[in-house]
């Protein structure tokens, strides 16, 4: 019976790749406790998935939309920046505004010398060695 309901599913879903991961899909969902649309029949999941494509009681554009949806791991939202809103970068330094053209506005960075550098790094003690190792 399957075989028959992927030759039906190839009307609604032109690439048998993309048939077969909508109805995975969609089948996994179905073992999640997901209502389905049609009587079960005594079928399967796969089978029942890949009947509801090819009855179009899914829309197979939703199923992909949920898909890719359910496969990102961070999701980007663009939102309108405020005008003069300060930007900053993942070290937390502020940089220039978006209006600000002015010279005047110069980003000032925390600035360590030479010397502040060399009496940091000879403050620091290694550990001691110890035979337990």
């Amino acid at each position: 019976m399957a075989r028959v309901t992927v030759e039906d599913c190839i009307d609604k879903v032109d690439n048998r790749f993309e048939l077969v991961l909508l109805a995975g899909h969609r089948a996994r969902q179905i073992s999640q406790g997901a209502q389905i649309t049609l009587p079960r029949d005594n079928d399967k999941n796969p089978v029942v998935a890949l009947r509801e494509i090819a009855e179009e009681t899914l829309s197979p554009g939703d199923l992909k939309e949920d898909l890719i949806h359910s496969l990102q791991k961070h999701v980007e939202v663009d939102e309108p920046e405020a005008e003069g809103q300060e930007l900053t970068d993942q070290t937390g330094a502020v940089a220039a505004t978006a209006e600000s053209d002015d010279a005047d506005d110069a980003v000032v960075f925390d600035r360590m010398t030479e010397e502040d550098l060399l009496a940091g790094i000879e403050g620091l003690v290694p550990p001691e060695k110890s035979d337990d190792y």
